[in-house]
C-alpha cells in the first residue's frame, strides 16, 4: 500500500517528532503509535475475513485490481466514448397527449367576496 510517502519524507517527520516530543516522552509515544498501528492492522483483517466468510468463494474470484478508482482517468473514459463507433439506437417516437380543451369559448370569471371562487373540501 503506497501512500505517496518516500523514505526521506518518514525520516523527516519521525525527526521532527522526536525533537517536538522529547526524549522523555518519546518512548511512551513510540508505543501507543506502535499500539495503534497493530489495532489497525487487526481491524483490517478482521473486515477483510467477514468480507470473505460472507461473500464465500466468489471473494477470491473477484480482481480487486481492475475496481481501484486511481485507474480511470476521466480524459481517458470521455475520449473513449467519443470516439465508439457504435451507431445509437433510433430514439422511440414520443407520443404526446395534450390536455382536453374545452368546448365553446372561454370565459373570464371575476370572483369577489359575495362570489368566491368554488371550493372543495375534500381535495384540500
Amino acid at each position: 500500500m503506497n501512500l505517496g510517502l518516500t523514505f526521506e519524507k518518514v525520516l523527516v517527520i519521525a525527526a521532527v517528532a522526536a525533537f517536538l516530543i522529547g526524549p522523555e516522552r518519546l518512548p511512551r509515544y513510540a508505543e501507543m503509535l506502535a499500539r495503534l498501528v497493530k489495532r489497525a492492522r487487526d481491524f483490517a483483517q478482521g473486515a477483510q475475513n467477514r468480507v470473505r466468510e460472507e461473500m464465500g468463494p466468489e471473494f477470491d474470484e473477484v480482481d480487486w485490481r481492475k475496481l481501484d478508482p486511481r485507474q480511470y482517468d476521466p480524459r481517458r473514459i470521455i475520449r473513449e466514448a467519443l470516439l465508439e463507433d457504435e451507431t445509437p439506437a433510433p430514439a422511440p417516437n414520443p407520443t404526446v397527449i395534450a390536455p382536453p380543451r374545452p368546448s365553446g369559448p372561454m370565459i373570464r370569471h371575476t370572483f369577489t367576496a359575495e362570489t368566491p371562487p368554488p371550493f372543495d373540501a375534500e381535495a384540500t
